[in-house]
């Protein structure tokens, strides 16, 4: 039959399926987790304040940051114990969600 032709296997959540798999899901990128030594904006908005330098010791937990966006100032935290690498961003900066604002050791 016509409407079983083209018809692959989806392994999802331990259960074998047969059906049709889109070039989009074809050509979808891989998963792969966050690098806890970048600090990326998540959201647009515009750096106020940079609270760290380069060659700067910081722990886990501690403020690199103050993005404001959408009128609210959000304080990003550092995600691993290490040395501030490099920041590339400057005070009053306009960022836009994913870039990288610092880099870490």
């Amino acid at each position: 039959m016509k409407q079983f032709e083209n018809m692959e296997i989806l392994n999802l959540l331990t259960g074998l399926y047969k059906t049709r798999l889109s070039s989009k899901f074809r050509n979808r990128q891989p998963y792969k987790p966050a690098d806890p030594h970048l600090i990326l904006s998540f959201i647009p908005g515009t750096v106020l304040d940079i609270l760290v330098k380069p060659d700067q010791s910081v722990r886990k937990g501690d403020d690199l940051m103050i993005l404001d966006a959408m009128k609210m100032q959000n304080h990003l935290k550092c995600k691993v114990d290490g040395k501030v690498k490099k920041i590339l961003v400057s005070k009053g900066d306009k960022v836009s969600k994913g870039m990288v604002l610092l880099e870490m050791e």
